[in-house]
């Protein structure tokens, strides 16, 4: 049985472009998570999220639909992430950009909680936020797409074109730094 998005692909494969909108709206916030948690900048995010679309539908007829179109798809907005890291890392990195970016995007609960424990949560939420940023990029990565993008592991090997081992220890060593790195932040908060 073929799956609805193989559907669309294959209207858009035969001619009805107008389709391709449709999966662009079912992709693009995680798509844009994906790349946002990767390349710590929104605009440069927004841009590549763009770039990989535009990308995605010209290479549309390469697509083979042995895996879902997702995966397919973040394996794009990845590789084009993991060029622009590449190239940004022989420039110095701004302080002021990161702090802007780690404190720009915000958490909403669904709960009604006080004030006090609002903030304390917010609080909290950006320094994992923090800490995710401050990951080194395989680890980050590998957090991005399990936690963030829900990916099961098969589907991270797809994207990441690493091995299952590779997978499942960088996202063993990236919970293990956070709970550290966390660890020593609450002591030094509580201090």
């Amino acid at each position: 049985m073929r799956s609805p998005e193989n559907e669309i692909i294959e209207q858009i494969r035969k001619g009805d472009v107008r389709k391709y909108a449709a999966l662009v709206d079912r992709h693009k916030d995680r798509a844009f998570t994906l790349a946002f948690r990767l390349v710590q900048d929104r605009e440069e995010a927004e841009e590549l999220v763009q770039d990989a679309f535009t990308r995605a539908y010209r290479s549309l007829e390469q697509f083979r639909g042995d895996a879902k179109f997702s995966t397919w798809l973040y394996r794009i907005v990845y590789n084009l992430c993991m060029t622009r890291v590449t190239r940004r890392k022989t420039r110095p990195e701004s302080l002021d950009r990161y702090e802007a970016e780690t404190h720009h995007e915000r958490f909403v609960d669904d709960d009604e909680p006080g004030i006090d424990e609002q903030m304390e949560n917010e609080d909290f939420k950006n320094i994992i936020l923090e800490e995710v940023n401050r990951l080194p990029e395989p680890y980050r990565a590998a957090v991005a797409l399990f936690y963030l993008q829900e990916m099961s592991y098969d589907e991270m090997t797809n994207v990441l074109q690493l091995p299952l081992g590779t997978v499942k220890t960088n996202l063993f060593r990236a919970r293990n730094l956070l709970r550290e790195r966390m660890s020593i932040r609450l002591k030094g908060e509580m201090a």
